[in-house]
């Protein structure tokens, strides 16, 4: 098949999803939402197709790379005056569309990539099939922020021909906000799955108690509340190391740092290569996420993947995966008592991380392995496809 993604191609989830497609022969099509270095795939094309005031971003920059403290603004000021950029960056992927003919377009989030891509469909008078992937905080926290907002992602959930959420909580809202009842919906971590190659447990749990955050810095990542709970932890627990992934050179995490007296406990490390992180995990006792909005974290499965105890904040979708007391903690992102006492919690039962460790690694095999998951979506796609005359033979060359 011609496939044409509408993505931001710097991001590991993204290229991910489109190797696998690309490895099995498909023609791959890119328009790219942020100026990206090569694919290490093959791509028959890419472009460079900006919106939302995307063309500031530099193309050495990796996704959520800024600073938490522009962050924060930089969302607000997107969701607010973003949607307003989406007919202008519509009117450049028409015109790929028609020029590249595929048979199917996935749009790799709502914002604004599936805004962009049913902005872009509305113009022509046939159009191949369109899907369009949700990612954890899509419906959340961008949908519901701004009338302008609301409206578009209304638009995205009634125009798409399918949807792939990473949360079965999203495939609910996927409905309430339009999606037709009859559209095929694929449920699948975001990247597509974890890689058992990568992701596996040590031989030997972990002895040291080594506390790993990978979120990086992320808006609806309440990165405050943990730091604010790490001396909540050393006061009773004084061995215990925190090393956080994505924040080196971060003012405000080095801030948090200093003003906490934590420098001895705690190492900002820079983000490492996605293959690079299966030994991060293997490193650690336990693995926080302490989010306030959230689908399913890749980084959290995989880390459960790697034998570490999640504790997470408490969200309907990181309860898909986490059953408080069993194979994991939850806690309010909100509250640092809520958050060390997790931590604690999870440092001082060596019963509970050990038979938590052969759980999680059961459940992700099952549930979330790359290979399989990858191949539902090719199922997936076929079954959108086979709804619709292929579209490359129904133009004129």
């Amino acid at each position: 098949m011609r496939l044409l993604f509408v993505a931001d191609a710097r991001s590991p989830i993204s290229r991910g999803w489109m190797r696998y497609f690309s490895g099995r022969g498909d023609e791959i099509f890119i328009a790219s939402t942020f100026e990206s270095d090569a694919a290490d795939f093959p791509v028959k094309r890419m472009e460079f197709t900006p919106v939302a005031f995307s063309a500031i971003k530099k193309r050495s920059s990796a996704p959520s790379s800024a600073s938490s403290r522009t962050l924060s603004l930089r969302t607000k000021i997107r969701q607010w005056i973003g949607p307003l950029t989406v007919p202008a960056a519509a009117f450049k992927l028409r015109r790929f569309i028609a020029e590249v003919k595929p048979d199917l377009v996935h749009a790799m989030r709502i914002p604004y990539e599936g805004m962009l891509t049913a902005s872009a469909l509305l113009g022509l008078t046939s159009h191949p099939p369109f899907l369009v992937s949700t990612w954890g905080n899509d419906f959340t926290l961008h949908a519901p922020s701004t009338p302008l907002m609301k409206r578009y992602t209304r638009n995205v959930l009634r125009s798409a021909d399918g949807l792939h959420a990473d949360a079965e909580r999203d495939a609910r809202l996927a409905g309430e906000w339009g999606l037709g009842a009859d559209k095929p919906v694929l449920v699948a971590p975001g990247n597509g799955g974890v890689r058992a190659g990568v992701f596996y447990p040590p031989e030997e749990l972990v002895k040291s108690p080594v506390v790993v955050n990978p979120r990086g810095v992320r808006p609806y990542v309440r990165n405050d509340s943990f730091f604010k709970a790490i001396p909540l932890v050393l006061a009773k627990r004084p061995d215990a190391k925190f090393i956080c992934t994505g924040m080196r050179g971060e003012a405000q995490a080095m801030g948090w740092v200093k003003e906490f007296g934590i420098e001895a406990s705690v190492e900002l490390l820079p983000a490492f290569p996605h293959e690079k992180m299966g030994d991060v995990f293997r490193g650690a006792q336990i693995v926080a996420s302490p989010s306030a909005h959230d689908g399913t974290p890749n980084t959290l499965i995989e880390a459960m993947a790697c034998g570490c105890f999640p504790v997470a904040g408490d969200l309907e979708s990181i309860r898909e995966w986490i059953t408080h007391g069993r194979n994991g903690l939850l806690f309010d992102a909100n509250d640092p008592q809520a958050i060390a006492d997790a931590i604690l919690l999870g440092l001082e039962r060596e019963d509970l991380r050990s038979e938590a460790a052969g759980l999680n690694v059961k459940m992700i095999s099952a549930r979330a392995d790359y290979g399989t998951c990858m191949e539902r979506a090719r199922e997936w796609y076929d079954a959108v496809v086979s709804r619709f005359p292929l579209y490359s033979r129904l133009c004129p060359p």
